[in-house]
């Protein structure tokens, strides 16, 4: 292709309550006046985020039920180009909630439905279509029921067949799956990361008297990974450095400090800047510069998956 573009593909559509308060107190009632609704989900956040830093995006989701006039004008508002494909389950609610007395954000999560008959099949022909107009590929998050085990890895399959390139921001299955066909970049958070590849230090928490165990267990993840399959691995660590590897070898990368609002989304805008840098000929280094950059700016403002106010 002459020119970039990016298609973008979510699975789990959401919709995104935001609710703020000075003071957040369990067992009681608590009240506000500070609240956001938001269309979100992992795929549609990078997509807000690309396109804020001006480049072409579309996103490939699936929607049903009553909220989808709903989930498209919020689309539309956010000038988000969207394409999706039937399916008649309803769209999850996700809810935030902000306290700002101690600074702690508390995400609220709904599984989404099980797709409905014929949902992966009308999917699969949209993907397709559309991986022949687009120079990179992002599939970002989970997966309701009922799609098959190997949905992600095909579409990473098609896309590596026809050129592109590929960013994932996944675990489990489907990242393990879609390794053979080599994608060029895998961007989990270090916890995702562990848990796909080493379960027994999925759930530690990471303090000066460990970190050089956990960083050597990652280097030799990263390793061994990079000589099967030659991916670019970065592992997001909140508000610690970021560990990137381009033929194996960890590097870091210095956050900065800030004092946040909202972090949800900041992972996804990270992966945005991390895309739109690589695609423009930027080492990779310079690209978890700009991801950090705009993880750090998501972090800022309460709407999520967003760098600008």
């Amino acid at each position: 292709m002459n020119h970039r573009s990016f298609l973008t593909v979510c699975l789990n559509p959401t919709l995104q309550k935001t609710l703020v308060f000075s003071k957040l107190t369990m067992d009681e009632v608590n009240r506000t006046t500070e609240y956001r609704f938001d269309v979100a989900g992992k795929g549609l956040n990078a997509s807000r985020v690309l396109a804020q830093l001006g480049e072409e995006c579309v996103h490939l989701t699936h929607l049903g039920g009553d909220l989808r006039p709903l989930f498209l004008e919020l689309c539309a508002r956010d000038k988000l180009n969207v394409e999706w494909v039937e399916n008649r389950s309803s769209i999850r609610f996700c809810y935030t909630l902000i306290n700002k007395e101690n600074r702690e954000v508390t995400e609220l999560v709904e599984n989404g439905e099980p797709i409905g008959e014929g949902t992966e099949e009308r999917l699969m022909g949209a993907f397709s279509t559309l991986i022949t107009d687009h120079s990179m590929l992002i599939i970002s998050g989970s997966k309701p029921a009922g799609f098959s085990g190997s949905l992600v890895s095909e579409m990473v399959r098609k896309a590596k067949d026809a050129g592109r390139k590929v960013v994932l921001d996944l675990r489990g299955g489907d990242l393990v799956q879609s390794l053979p066909c080599k994608p060029d970049v895998i961007k989990p958070n270090l916890a995702e990361f562990f848990s796909t590849f080493a379960p027994e230090l999925a759930d530690i928490k990471i303090n000066s008297g460990n970190e050089g165990m956990i960083k050597k267990k990652a280097q030799e993840i990263c390793e061994d990974l990079y000589e099967q399959y030659g991916s670019m691995i970065v592992l997001t660590r909140g508000a610690s450095q970021v560990w990137y590897a381009e033929k194996g070898t960890i590097e870091e990368f210095a956050v900065e400090p800030v004092e946040p609002l909202n972090t949800v989304g900041s992972g996804d805008a990270f992966t945005a800047g991390l895309a739109a840098a690589l695609e423009s000929g930027a080492s990779l280094q310079e690209a978890v510069a700009l991801g950090s950059g705009c993880g750090k700016r998501n972090a800022l403002l309460i709407k999520p998956g967003t760098i600008e106010p």
